[in-house]
């Protein structure tokens, strides 16, 4: 998802304690697949409470939610609108993929293979809408506030960011740095590990400067975003043969998107459109970003009387987030191995 542009700009290595006090904007869809994806069993089954509801993305948002506001990190979540009418075409190439990859699962199911089947679940999750639903109650029960984007997240956090609502974004999508967010950040995890192909690898947040990067790659705004309408977005598939560093060779060379366009046109597609998605698009201005203490009934009903969690680990999570000796009973057990 995104342009893919992370192996040529630049990042540094932070600490928590760079981040305590911050005020970051997470991309709500993103770090959802992120859950989705890779909080799954050995076979590629993601958790379920006893009815088959999938859990993952809610274990995911509890348990990173609460590790982070522990470091003294204040979160926003930002949803995502309605898309842009030149995204539907990605996001129809994508459900035809997720579908293929369904079907290699079954297969692979069949035969009993877990390593294929585990492989081939990640490749078709989806976010339904319940799921978008029961994670903001989730959400605000945690009593994080919510930005609900007109269109894009990553646009309204990247606005948010220059407005200096919020320090950085929280994504590794990298089209909030062509939407112009100052700062983005990944690998935000207090696990400070990374899932790979091969095991897990030790991990730091990474802090990205669009000034340093920019600066760096010795381009401008406006080249940063044909650089990546070169190499493709969520809203063209981009030029054939083109990669990073090819296209930064080509934006440097050619220096003005109407240089560069009528020398790499995009295939059927006006490159104008495009990159007037990422100078204006929509976002809401009028937000309020207010923090609250989080509702332990509510946590309660949603997480264990619903989903069955451990009692003994929300009661846990709510200690941590607020210091104090919380105390609830409730006659439900579940998932608490998950949690």
């Amino acid at each position: 998802m995104g342009v893919k542009i992370t192996d040529i700009v630049e990042k540094r290595k932070i600490s928590f304690d760079e981040l305590k006090n911050k005020k970051v904007a997470v991309d709500f869809s993103n770090a959802a697949y992120q859950f989705l994806t890779s909080i799954r069993q050995r076979d590629g089954t993601p958790l379920m409470d006893s009815k088959g509801n999938i859990t993952s993305h809610l274990q995911g948002i509890l348990s990173r939610s609460a590790n982070l506001i522990a470091q003294g990190i204040k979160l926003v979540y930002v949803m995502d609108g309605k898309p842009p009418e030149l995204k539907l075409k990605t996001q129809e190439q994508r459900y035809a993929s997720k579908n293929i990859a369904q079907e290699k699962f079954e297969a692979a199911k069949e035969e009993g293979d877990e390593e294929l089947m585990l492989k081939y679940s990640k490749q078709f999750t989806r976010l339904t809408k319940e799921m978008v639903e029961e994670s903001k109650e989730l959400i605000e029960a945690l009593g994080i506030p919510i930005i609900h984007a007109p269109s894009e997240a990553d646009a309204q956090i990247a606005y948010c960011c220059k407005q200096g609502d919020v320090w950085a974004a929280a994504t590794t999508d990298f089209d909030t740095l062509l939407h112009g967010s100052p700062r983005m950040v990944t690998n935000l995890t207090v696990s400070q590990k990374r899932k790979t192909a091969t095991g897990f690898i030790k991990t730091n947040p990474d802090l990205i400067l669009l000034d340093e990067a920019l600066k760096n790659l010795e381009i401008n705004q406006d080249q940063l975003i044909s650089l990546g309408m070169l190499v493709g977005t969520d809203y063209h598939a981009g030029i054939k043969g083109i990669g990073p560093k090819k296209a930064i060779k080509i934006v440097k060379e050619l220096k003005t998107p109407e240089k560069i366009f009528k020398e790499y046109p995009l295939e059927n597609q006006d490159w104008k459109e495009v990159f007037e998605l990422f100078k204006n698009m929509e976002v809401k201005k009028d937000y309020n970003l207010e923090w609250k203490t989080p509702n332990k009934e509510r946590l309660i009903e949603i997480l264990v009387k619903k989903h069955e969690f451990s009692e003994d680990r929300i009661m846990s999570t709510l200690n941590k987030l607020t210091g104090g000796n919380v105390k609830v009973t409730v006659d439900q057990k579940g998932l608490g191995s998950w949690m």
